[in-house]
């Protein structure tokens, strides 16, 4: 009996581990690896309670409306500043560049930033920070915001893709300390692409 036993066994645990391995939710390689890293223990901002019973992220529908290319006007002198957080800590950040761009027709502009710290760390030299507020904040999306990451461009413009825009780790957890976005990067118009808020159905 007892290869049978083993059998059985060895073909639940097949059953079993085929379930706990789902397939990743996500209808671009963005979502699905945001949704893979939100997933696992090692890398998730979620608290337990929501990591147990995780199985993917409120996204708005891909856009490509939302992929825009952007002019970089840089700002090569200015002086780093206390960016506010959630916290009393403050971020060390300049304003690297304004970025000017269309969408749907009418004109905006955005500041994008450059941390202190994470030029000094590997790997993100050349790492900056578009942290951005729109009229869907409180409603389908974070009230607090959105960020978009972003690497130094060769040239003069930059592309923007909103359907990567997340929201702030304090959107899930208030043991982070998140930067809040400054008022200067309030965009007048609905951006529906990116992360929804979370808990909202």
């Amino acid at each position: 009996m007892k290869p049978f036993i083993v059998l059985l066994t060895f073909i639940t645990c097949l059953v079993s581990c085929a379930q706990e391995k789902k397939t990743i939710k996500g209808e671009t390689k963005f979502q699905r690896e945001l949704n893979a890293e939100y997933k696992d223990a090692t890398t998730s901002p979620l608290k337990d309670k929501d990591r147990k019973h995780f199985e993917g992220l409120e996204f708005f529908k891909f856009d490509s409306t939302y992929v825009v290319t952007a002019t970089l006007e840089r700002t090569p002198h200015t002086a780093f500043f206390n960016m506010k957080t959630t916290t009393d800590r403050v971020s060390k950040e300049r304003v690297y560049g304004i970025l000017t761009f269309e969408l749907k027709g009418k004109r905006h502009q955005l500041n994008i930033y450059q941390g202190k710290d994470l030029m000094e760390r590997e790997g993100y030299e050349d790492y900056l920070f578009l942290p951005f507020l729109d009229e869907t904040n409180g409603l389908e999306s974070y009230g607090g915001g959105r960020y978009i990451d972003a690497r130094i461009p060769k040239g003069d413009t930059m592309e923007i893709d909103f359907n990567k825009a997340y929201n702030p780790y304090c959107a899930y957890n208030d043991k982070y300390s998140c930067p809040i976005v400054p008022r200067e990067n309030y965009l007048k118009t609905r951006i529906e692409a990116g992360v929804k808020a979370f808990g909202k159905h």
